[in-house]
């Protein structure tokens, strides 16, 4: 027998233990070598964990849901062992029970979700029973939680994270998710290190609008990608800060960090939270390179692939709640950094121009900043800068 363990990979400096999502295999399976067996779960990213070896997995050491550490062996496979060796055991040990238990069928299958499954079903309140298992032995699993649609849950039997109260009123418990918590902790941080205050200021998109729809169609397709916003606020963005270096500096201790580069986080909700990756030297990438980029954080943000070294760092950041219908808001910095852009959905809106009011397609600007390190005067300036490179994008072209 030639045994080879699973071992928990090795986390970022920053992250010191994850959570187990879900085995994707059982005792007695066969397993092939780069398998992903299961998931990991740190407080930024979820970490694939493939079978180190082929072979037959023989021993589960840690289950769904256990808090682990880097190092720690998950598992064990005889990598000695072959398919055939284990499989007609495996099996057998579950048709055995299945005729005698047919009656508690039901009644099994609710309660065989995954810890990752029950937290996906709760937030959307779904009903474990109302989903239909893919998994070994009806198993519910994320993805079948990721299918199921909201408005299923039955009022008179809540899913199990869920206690019903005796005047038939339910609430549900459900625990935060480690990137839930890790948000959580980092946005109360901020915002008790830090001096914020918010400056805003209007800008007339029509510039933007007239260059996209001139151009869309032809960038598409010279691309393979759509040529949307964020790219242009990037870029304006970027613009100011070289202009306002302290804008895009950070506090360490006593000192401020001045950086002589742009890696800019764009905002992006996921199925676990928000997430923060990173466009890194953003000065140095054309308007194409910006929107594939960011297309690709928020396809693999929704699958769980972004990796630590995405989410880690950053000199500024931009917050787009706009694509949610937001009008207005003030973000919270993301420590380190000292600023953040926050953007918002494009209205048609009267403005007066030349002492007519006209109707323009506006979007209110709003930049918190940590106030110890960056006055009213370069903030103000540095968001006026941004405006104006968005009201006249040719100016981004000529660097003025």
């Amino acid at each position: 027998m030639a045994i080879t363990e699973v071992l928990v990979p090795q986390l970022s400096e920053s992250v010191s233990e994850a959570t187990l999502l879900e085995w994707k295999k059982q005792p007695g399976e066969a397993v092939t070598a780069d398998e992903i067996l299961i998931e990991v779960e740190t407080d930024k990213v979820v970490l694939e964990v493939p079978a180190p070896a082929s072979g037959v997995l023989t021993e589960i050491v840690k289950a769904d849901g256990s808090t682990v550490y880097a190092g720690e062996v998950l598992a064990r496979i005889d990598s000695s062992a072959t398919a055939t060796a284990a499989a007609p055991s495996s099996e057998a040990k579950e048709e055995a029970p299945a005729a005698s238990a047919a009656p508690a069928e039901k009644s099994s299958t609710v309660a065989a979700a995954s810890p990752a499954a029950s937290k996906i079903l709760a937030e959307k309140g779904v009903e474990v029973e109302s989903v239909t298992g893919s998994g070994r032995g009806g198993r519910v699993t994320k993805e079948d939680a990721n299918r199921a649609q909201a408005g299923t849950a039955k009022a008179a039997a809540p899913a199990a994270p869920a206690s019903l109260s005796l005047d038939g009123r339910p609430e549900q418990r459900v625990p935060m998710s480690r990137l839930r918590a890790r948000v959580a902790e980092r946005l109360l941080q901020s915002q008790q290190e830090n001096a914020i205050l918010t400056t805003f200021n209007e800008v007339n998109m029509q510039a933007i609008l007239d260059l996209r729809k001139q151009y869309k169609d032809q960038f598409e397709k010279e691309h393979g990608v759509k040529l949307g916003f964020t790219s242009f606020f990037v870029k304006a963005a970027v613009a100011a800060l070289k202009k306002y270096p302290v804008v895009n500096a950070s506090v360490d201790g006593k000192d401020i960090i001045y950086h002589g580069y742009f890696d800019i986080g764009i905002a992006v909700g996921s199925p676990r939270g928000l997430v923060v990756p990173i466009l890194r030297n953003a000065d140095q990438l054309s308007i194409a390179e910006i929107e594939q980029q960011i297309a690709d954080f928020g396809a693999r943000a929704r699958d769980g692939k972004l990796t630590l070294e995405e989410l880690t760092g950053g000199t500024f950041s931009i917050s787009n709640g706009g694509v949610f219908g937001s009008m207005l808001s003030t973000p919270i910095i993301n420590p380190p950094q000292s600023a953040i852009l926050g953007i918002h959905a494009t209205k048609e809106r009267p403005v007066v121009e030349n002492g007519q009011i006209v109707i323009r397609p506006m979007n209110y600007l709003a930049m918190s900043y940590d106030h110890r390190i960056i006055d009213g005067r370069e903030a103000v300036l540095a968001l006026v800068a941004m405006k104006e490179a968005l009201e006249d994008p040719q100016r981004l072209l000529l660097n003025i």
